[in-house]
Order: structure tokens, then C-alpha cells, then sequence
């Protein structure tokens, strides 16, 4: 059906969007470096690309290949939506509490305050929940095992790219940050 692909499309360029305006405007308003040359963050750009080039690639031409039919097709839609709307906002919150505190992986060289208000107060990686939640909506509107296999491998880059922000983190904000991991989960409710 026509309706996956401009979904997933829409989604895509609502989320990316969001990112590039973030990453355009806080570049020019510092005047710093916002990414940083990790490895982690590298390869990760990279497997969520291949996620959303997949999806992409799926919805478009309509392929069967790796189909797992749980759900009737406008459920899977009507469930999909409301995922990718929740990504969204989730997305949208965690770019706007960061404030000038936004990276791109772990830069060293630079301290940023600990954000701990905003929708950092449910979650300590709302930007990272909301990209799980997008690869599930996507998952969940093609019902593909092909897509549902690399979101399970995407947990592992994103828990990965977590444990070493929050090792940096624990280096940069000590008891602070201690404090807020043990008031706020790293995910919603973990």
C-alpha cells in the first residue's frame, strides 16, 4: 500500500528535520564542534541509516520478503502512527530540554550542564528512546521481521552509545550525576 511508505517518508523528514535544524542552529550559536569523532556514534549513524533505508525500501516497492502478518494492516498503520507520533514528541522535547547542552556523541573536550528537567526527568535518553521507537513503528507498520531483527540489533548500538555517555558523564558531573541515576531510568521504566 501506498499509505507505509509516505508515512514512514513523513515521519523520516519530520525526525531528521528536527535534528539537522538543531545541529545547524546550536553549531552557529557556540561556534564549537557539536559532533564527536566516536566510533560508536559513527557506525551507529550508519545501522540506523540501514534501518531507515530498509523501511524505506520495504513500504516502497511493496516487498514481501521477511512479512509477519500479526496485526490487520490498518491496525498495524493506526498502532505505527501513534509510535512514530510519541517518537516525535519525545524527539522534539529531548532537542529543545538539552538546550545548548546538545552533542552528537561524547566530546571530551567540551562540559555541558546536566540536564535533568524536561523530559529528562522521566527518562535520562529520551533522544535515544525516540529512535527506538521510531525503528518499532516502522516494525510495526510493515510487520517485517527483516526490520524487527535490526531494531533488536539497534538496542545493543543504542545501549552501547549509552553506557559510554554515561561513563563520560559520571567523569564530568560525579555526584550530580549519580544522584540522577538514581532518580531517573535510562530508558522509561529501566
Amino acid at each position: 500500500m501506498a499509505a507505509e511508505w509516505i508515512i514512514i517518508l513523513v515521519h523520516l523528514l519530520i525526525f531528521q528535520g528536527m535534528f539537522i535544524t538543531k545541529n545547524i542552529t546550536l553549531g552557529k550559536k557556540i561556534k564549537k564542534k557539536i559532533r564527536g569523532n566516536n566510533i560508536e556514534a559513527t557506525i551507529s549513524i550508519i545501522y540506523f541509516s540501514l534501518i531507515i533505508v530498509v523501511a524505506l525500501t520495504i513500504s516502497i516497492f511493496n516487498i514481501s520478503f521477511g512479512k509477519l502478518q500479526f496485526l490487520p494492516d490498518s491496525i498495524a498503520i493506526i498502532a505505527g502512527l501513534v509510535l512514530l507520533f510519541i517518537s516525535l514528541v519525545i524527539y522534539g522535547a529531548s532537542l529543545v530540554n538539552l538546550g545548548d547542552s546538545w552533542r552528537v556523541g561524547v566530546l571530551e573536550d567540551q562540559k555541558t550542564k546536566l540536564i535533568t528537567s524536561g523530559i529528562y526527568r522521566f527518562t535520562r535518553n529520551p533522544y535515544f528512546v525516540s529512535y527506538l521507537l521510531m525503528f518499532v513503528g516502522y516494525t510495526v507498520i510493515l510487520q517485517n521481521l527483516l526490520l524487527l531483527g535490526l531494531t533488536i540489533v539497534a538496542m545493543f548500538f543504542v545501549h552501547n552509545m549509552i553506557l559510554k555517555e554515561e561513563k563520560y558523564l559520571h567523569t564530568v558531573h560525579a555526584k550530580d550525576f549519580s544522584d540522577y541515576i538514581n532518580k531517573v531510568p535510562r530508558y522509561i521504566f529501566i
